[in-house]
């Protein structure tokens, strides 16, 4: 279901459950990005996620519209964009807000090896 090497953008609640969950049960690392069109350091990663989704295939990479899924947004306690969610099995294991290309690629590398 969760394709590999690309950025999944969740729309609605339902297709966040659903791929959150199929995610969880691989057992692979899950990075959300909770974003907003409006929000200029959410455009400037952007491209950077995507190119971190083809990189890291055995990463399941997620993308939410904070305005689109208030109630996701809310519900995992996101207070500012971007904010990137580290989770696995279910757990959420990390996180980090901010633009911060080297501190991404780094929580991914080391969240991967776990």
């Amino acid at each position: 279901m969760a394709e590999e090497g690309v950025v999944i953008g969740c729309h609605k609640v339902e297709e966040w459950t659903r791929y959150l969950e199929h995610a969880n049960e691989s057992k692979k690392l899950v990075v959300v990005d909770f974003t907003a069109s409006w929000c200029g350091p959410c455009r400037m990663i952007a491209p950077i996620f995507a190119e971190f989704a083809k990189k890291y295939p055995g990463v399941v990479f997620l993308k939410v519209d904070v305005d689109e899924l208030r109630t996701v947004a809310q519900d995992w306690a996101v207070e500012a964009m971007p904010t990137f969610v580290f989770v696995k099995e279910g757990t959420i294991i990390d996180r980090t807000v901010g633009a911060q290309k080297v501190e991404l690629q780094r929580k991914i590398e080391m969240h991967m090896s776990k």
